[in-house]
């Protein structure tokens, strides 16, 4: 019989020093809650055989199916400043890799019990946790951010001891890879020159084939990771998106968003904003998500000096020059992505400047006025086709009159534009989503889910977001912000 799923493992046919091979811990009462079918077609497997009892267990991590080859990977990272020279997968086992219409794969479980990596943790993970990484991922996605996505959430029918007992959970996570800068760190803290250079000529085949044929191929990968998370960070903040943790074992190298626990984003705009619990002195912030990544990078780039160049002083200055171009790299996304917020094509390159100034006065002004950032920027939407729709964009800001100077200067900006009012808005409801997971609403979802077993708040959500750029005036509700303004709103890590 033709297995069920065509697994083609590469990072378990790497050495045995970068995981630990072990299969996931059963569950006792598997029950499929979500299954992601369109995912699921994209990967090349069949949702009807993963929803059926067979496919529930290999979900569940009850069932090893043939090809596959479970393990936990190996890395190390920095956690809030501070090295950890091993974490590694701590509940997450790594199932095994397929081929689908966009490339390698891989599938994990999430919550699949412990590993040798689990510092002493159950391995579990509770139903809140996975469903909100669920929803976001998915939202993520559909608003067109690089992201891990979820293919699957299954309960365990067991309980996991938190600050309370907790329903459990495991979820099936699927990533172009799960290489993170802290695997590259875990080799390094080792002296593992030659586990470096088989990590590198991996990531190189599996993430950059065309930079693995350059004259200096690990000076191209990190290019290309640098290139990669400058871009992405970028787009986390035209949504509104505050990670959590940015850790450096929470940054892949695949330049996709990874690891959902403690993120959230923001209704009323402050760029200190920082939602996690764990965060006390706001490293991990809004506004700071940019130098953060640098400075994750410039750590990868620490791992990568022996293979850039045998002469330290030359490895220094290649990793420099590399980590040089992240600025312009995110400024170019950033500031290009905030014009087309509000209207402008970026296409005058005489007033490229003074569109970002204009740009950053608002974002001043809604910081100072305790304004939405996502209301404001739709808003802005109908603003832009029918200036008596500034009522709408007015109403948001603590002292009105601040968005009428500001108006007045957008719109003499929109009159050098080369398309008329509908074009433009047109324009800009296509990246100014009128839909983001709220963070009022998440919570409800997962207290409906974990107090009453109620999962129709998780799928009504999951339908709302899957279309965020979409009026939807049927789900309005869904678009408005808390009473409070969602300030002093905490999250929570989950595991």
């Amino acid at each position: 019989m033709t297995a069920p799923i065509a697994f083609d493992n590469s990072y378990a046919r790497l050495p045995a020093r970068f995981h630990a091979r072990l299969a996931p811990t059963p569950v006792e009462r598997p029950r499929l809650i979500r299954l992601n079918r369109a995912l699921a077609r994209d990967l090349g497997l069949d949702p009807d055989w993963l929803a059926s009892p067979d496919g529930v267990a290999a979900l569940a991590g009850n069932r090893v199916i043939e090809g596959s080859e479970p393990l936990a990977a190996a890395y190390a990272g920095h956690q809030f400043g501070n090295f950890v020279p091993q974490l590694g997968d701590g509940r997450a086992i790594l199932l095994g890799e397929v081929i689908g219409r966009d490339g390698r794969r891989d599938i994990q479980l999430k919550g699949s019990g412990p590993t040798p990596f689990s510092r002493h943790a159950d391995g579990r993970a509770a139903l809140g946790p996975v469903l909100r990484e669920y929803l976001v991922s998915e939202a993520m996605a559909a608003l067109g951010i690089p992201t891990t996505r979820a293919l699957a959430a299954v309960s365990t029918g067991e309980h996991v001891a938190r600050e309370r007992f907790l329903p459990g959970a495991v979820l099936t996570r699927v990533a172009a890879s799960h290489i993170r800068v802290g695997t590259f760190q875990f080799f390094a803290a080792r002296s593992d020159v030659e586990g470096l250079r088989t990590l590198a000529d991996h990531v190189l085949a599996r993430h950059d084939p065309e930079a693995a044929r350059a004259e200096k191929p690990y000076r191209a990968l990190l290019a290309g990771v640098v290139a990669r998370q400058a871009e992405l960070v970028a787009r986390w903040l035209l949504v509104g998106f505050v990670h959590g943790v940015m850790n450096t074992d929470n940054m892949s190298v695949a330049g996709e968003t990874i690891d959902y626990g403690p993120c959230a984003f923001l209704d009323t705009y402050d760029p200190r904003t920082a939602f996690s619990s764990i965060d006390q002195h706001g490293r991990y912030a809004y506004g700071n998500q940019p130098r953060i990544a640098l400075w994750n990078l410039a750590r990868l780039a620490e791992t990568l000096l022996p293979l850039l160049s045998a002469d330290e002083g030359e490895a220094v200055a290649e990793a420099e020059s590399v980590l040089e171009g992240f600025g312009a790299r995110f400024e170019a996304a950033y500031h290009g992505g905030l014009g087309r917020k509000i209207g402008l094509s970026g296409l005058r390159e005489d007033l490229r400047e003074d569109d970002a100034a204009l740009a950053g006065d608002l974002l001043k002004r809604m910081a100072e006025n305790q304004a939405d950032f996502t209301l404001t920027f739709r808003n802005l939407c109908a603003a832009a086709e029918r200036p008596e729709a500034d009522g709408a964009v007015r109403d948001l800001f603590v002292d009105p009159t601040a968005y009428d100077d500001w108006a007045a200067r957008w719109r003499e900006r929109l009159g050098k534009e080369q398309r008329d009012g509908t074009e433009t808005a047109r324009a800009m409801r296509a990246v100014n989503p009128a839909f983001i997971p709220r963070n009022h609403r998440v919570e409800e979802m997962i207290e409906a889910a974990v107090e009453r077993e109620d999962f129709a708040p998780f799928e009504r959500m999951l339908a709302v977001l899957a279309r965020p750029y979409d009026d939807q005036p049927e789900e309005a509700a869904y678009a408005e912000p808390p009473a409070d303004r969602g300030i002093g709103y905490r999250t929570f890590c989950g595991t």
